[in-house]
């Protein structure tokens, strides 16, 4: 331990890179592969030196050691007089950025983005400065300074190879490691690559290279030939292979811009969903693939909700013609000796009921009576039958039938049997087609009235049409039109809701003993609580809302599994990307949060559109099919909250996995 403190302490003056019995161990099944065993070296700042060797040496995993890419399985590793073996994935992440720059054989330049993104890519994952300058300048110091908005497929291989050097130097690194940098190029490219590195060790830059071939390896100060894992030699080279420099380089510097500290910022925000933004927009067939599902779910979610919300306020429409704390007090069957004689055979209800109901109950707010009957309208050359309906002045405000044109009659009206009607919706259409029907005259029956008012439009109930009816005095209908000497149901609205039960059952007490009805003769009246009616159609209307909300949830669900599904394959297919990424300093957090920005942007752009599909498709079933909709902003929020959460809950999983994918594994991936 004491020896191992003495050589660190002396690597921070004499060395830069120290590695001491490096063994890397690779499992294959049941299967171990052990590519390096016992390896040491020593390298100093400004070194440049050359690793060659057959394959299958171990000099390519030297470099990944090297490189940061990967841990070796046993050994120890000082770089800068720091112990490297115990860092975190992020910590090597970090020193990657700061002081390792790498030149790939296959260049792993990012395809449909141009030269100077690609030369830009470290720079988005520089935790402290960005210097949007500095890939223009690196790009005319290796020559394309006229190519930089050029994409990889438009470069040559000399070309490509010059934008991964100007890439490797965008961050100022310490070490540039270049892993056969001229094994994919002609002999003129060659020598311009070689000339580039040779230019930057003079610069005081480290390099280590990795080569087959001895030509190349000659531009370096030492070579290290290697053989199954282990370092066969050492040497310094005596006879160097000295480029020939036509223009030398320069490392032209711009303004570092301090925009960003130590941790995640809002900033690293917006270079990632730009990173993100690009990928989708590059990725074009794949996003609209991922979009699609929340694009149908959030639809069908805006256009359900549409429906159901339709539906109910129909029924509300519909509560609101029965009125509100409403009872009805009906006739029922009498029975004799065993016998039942009918609805009304016996017991009849007369206005004056109405009127003892409404004095000797507190909680009786209004009453209202009625009878009913058929009744032949005639006006000029129009003949209509309606149905006809004699009651108070009570009824319009109990039964939600208050004139939209025109007056009710009052009571004294009422009283005086004066020969007034109040027409319905359809009654006007029928009879009175475009004439204004205020103050015509009207025969029901024979018999003239005066029409004072026409009736708010209710629709059809399912059963009848609400509209087709006519409504005169009570007394006219029952003395002077139909010739009735009761009423046919009695009207009663009651202040309080609370109250409902207890009126119920103090109203029908009080008929029976108006009436004398004998304890045993129970049905001789009937009293409907129209609450009940409403609270059914509106548990009903829930219930609907809830089965066409729960359809549309599952349809933005199985879109969520989509965009899931997408995102893995798109994990699969950037895992180079990935590998690039991180091999140029992106941490975890970096992969985690640009997949996961992807998943939002794509959901939320599939809920935008799905909201415009959902709000057409909408309006088309109310225009085509004269269906009841109605659009609410709460559910075009619920839609578009439940689609970004949808996008973050099922892109989590790709993204965590994308972040977790080790470096050199994915480097390696086809």
């Amino acid at each position: 331990m004491e020896d191992h403190e003495r050589a660190q302490g002396a690597i921070k003056y004499d060395c830069m890179i120290k590695i001491a019995n490096f063994t890397k161990t690779y499992q294959m099944g049941d299967l171990f592969l052990q590519a390096l065993s016992g390896v040491s070296l020593d390298l100093e700042q400004g070194s440049f030196i050359a690793i060659m060797g057959p394959s299958g040496s171990g000099k390519s995993t030297l470099m990944n050691l090297l490189g940061l890419l990967d841990t070796p399985s046993a050994g120890h590793y000082l770089l800068d007089g720091q112990e490297i073996n115990q860092l975190t994935e992020d910590e090597l992440a970090q020193i990657r950025r700061k002081k390792i720059g790498f030149v790939f054989q296959q260049f792993h330049l990012l395809p449909r983005t141009s030269a100077q993104e690609n030369v830009s890519l470290p720079q988005i994952y520089d935790s402290k400065k960005i210097n949007p300058e500095k890939s223009n300048h690196l790009l005319e110091m290796v020559g394309l300074g006229n190519r930089k908005d050029h994409k990889p497929n438009e470069l040559s291989g000399g070309q490509q190879q010059r934008v991964a050097i100007a890439r490797a130097l965008v961050n100022n690194p310490k070490i540039v490691l270049a892993d056969e940098p001229t094994g994919n190029l002609d002999s003129q490219s060659e020598k311009e690559i070689m000339s580039l590195l040779c230019q930057l060790n003079q610069k005081g830059i480290t390099v280590i290279l990795v080569t087959h071939e001895e030509e190349i390896a000659n531009y370096a100060k030492r070579i290290i030939r290697m053989r199954d894992g282990k370092i066969l030699s050492d040497e310094p080279i005596k006879n160097r292979n000295l480029p020939e420099i036509s223009q030398p380089l320069s490392f032209p510097e711009a303004t570092s811009l301090e925009l960003r500290g130590s941790s995640f910022q809002f900033f690293d925000f917006l270079v990632h969903f730009k990173e993100g933004v690009k990928a989708l927009i590059v990725n074009k067939v794949r996003t609209f693939l991922s979009m699609l599902g929340i694009l149908i779910g959030v639809a069908a979610v805006i256009t359900m909700l549409a429906l159901g919300r339709g539906a109910q306020k129909s029924i509300e429409t519909q509560l609101a013609s029965l009125g509100s704390n409403l009872l009805v007090l009906r006739t029922g069957s009498f029975r004799t000796g065993g016998v039942y004689l009918g609805t009304g055979s016996v017991a009849k209800l007369t206005p004056d009921d109405a009127e003892i109901i409404k004095k000797s109950l507190p909680s009786v707010k209004a009453t209202a009576p009625e009878v009913t009957g058929k009744g032949q309208v005639v006006y000029r050359d129009k003949n209509w039958s309606t149905q006809v309906l004699g009651t108070s002045e009570g009824y319009a405000t109990m039964r939600a039938s208050v004139p939209v044109i025109g007056r009710f009659f009052d009571e004294v009206e009422n009283r005086k049997r004066m020969r007034l009607a109040v027409i319905g919706m359809t009654v006007a259409s029928e009879v009175f087609g475009n004439t204004d029907p205020i103050g015509e005259y009207i025969k029901i029956n024979k018999v003239p009235f005066q029409v004072i008012g026409i009736l708010p439009e209710k629709g059809n109930n399912g059963w009848r049409d609400q509209d087709d009816i006519i409504m005169i005095p009570l007394y006219t209908a029952m003395h002077r039109l139909l010739g009735k000497n009761f009423v046919d149901q009695i009207n009663i609205e009651i202040s309080q809701l609370s109250e409902m039960e207890a009126s119920e059952e103090q109203i029908k007490s009080l008929i029976e003993k108006r009436h004398r009805i004998p304890p045993s003769q129970t049905d001789a009246f009937q009293i409907r609580n129209m609450q009940d009616i409403q609270s059914a159609l509106s548990e009903s209307s829930r219930t609907m809302g809830w089965l066409l909300a729960s359809i549309a949830t599952i349809s933005l669900l199985v879109g969520g599994i989509g965009i899931m599904n997408i995102m893995l394959v798109s994990v699969t297919e950037r895992t180079r990307e990935i590998g690039l990424r991180k091999a140029l300093g992106a941490k975890r957090q970096d992969i985690l949060i640009q997949f996961l920005i992807e998943a939002l942007v794509v959901s939320l752009l599939g809920g935008c559109l799905g909201i415009l599909l959902g709000c057409t498709i909408t309006l088309a079933l109310s225009f085509l099919a004269n269906w009841t909709t109605s659009i609410s902003i709460f559910s075009i929020l619920l839609a578009t909250i439940f689609s970004a959460l949808t996008g973050i809950f099922f892109g989590l999983w790709p993204a965590r996995k994308a972040a977790a994918l080790d470096p050199i594994m994915a480097l390696r991936y086809e």
